[in-house]
């Protein structure tokens, strides 16, 4: 996916959500089951856990005319994705020149950066399995929105249907407006969510954020691919 700073410009966004398995983030990635060739993609479990519904901002009958040809530049298998309510992507961007200037983890992205003429579900599709790693930025505003929720959820049944993608989502309570524990969606609160104001957030950030990781997920993503573009010239 070739992602580049672009000015931002974040469509509404409005979708159904329902339950999702709860996660336990103890266990590291399974490198030797995560190389399966038949996995799960976001748009399967979103189309068929409620149907495919269009979002708030979009309009049937002109996916056609709205859709963005793909970029012919070399795409890059980032290493996060901020996921994060609408009024929240000002938040978003200094969490991610946080994570990328501060501690070196880079190149990442926040949602309202991917391509506003493109399907919802396609773009979620695209940052979560282009990604290493998923940020969940738990704010106040995140339970107002709809969409959110959708995210989180579609992100955690992800993360369990693809190996590779285990322990890929990552909580993040920021400084400013961070979602109280208690009121936190019972699936995040098994999964230690990263908390900015801590001492620990520097040490967290280093343990969690592995370049292991990344090259585990990087390779499977260019695997992927790979058979892809093979089977389409078939």
């Amino acid at each position: 996916m070739g992602v580049g700073k672009s000015k931002i410009d974040p469509c509404p966004l409005s979708l159904p959500w329902g339950k999702s398995p709860s996660v336990d983030m103890s266990q590291r990635p399974h490198e030797a089951d995560s190389k399966k060739s038949n996995d799960i993609s976001l748009r399967d479990i979103a189309e068929h856990s409620h149907g495919a519904l269009t979002p708030s901002g979009e309009r049937e009958g002109t996916e056609a005319t709205e859709e963005v040809p793909e970029e012919d530049e070399e795409e890059v298998f980032l290493k996060f994705v901020i996921l994060h309510a609408e009024d929240d992507t000002d938040e978003a961007l200094r969490v991610q020149n946080l994570l990328q200037n501060d501690f070196g983890i880079k190149p990442g992205i926040i949602f309202a950066e991917m391509p506003c003429g493109r399907q919802h579900l396609q773009n979620l599709d695209d940052a979560v399995n282009g990604s290493a790693w998923t940020i969940l930025l738990l704010t106040e505003n995140f339970l107002r929105d709809t969409w959110c929720k959708f995210q989180f959820y579609t992100s955690l049944m992800n993360s369990v249907n693809r190996q590779h993608k285990y322990n890929s989502v990552i909580p993040l309570r920021p400084l400013n407006n961070p979602l109280p524990r208690e009121r936190t969606p019972f699936a995040l609160r098994t999964i230690n969510a990263l908390e900015e104001e801590s001492r620990g957030f520097p040490t967290q950030v280093e343990r969690i954020f592995q370049e292991s990781v990344y090259k585990i997920q990087q390779s499977i993503w260019k695997e992927t691919r790979t058979t892809l573009q093979r089977q389409s010239i078939a």
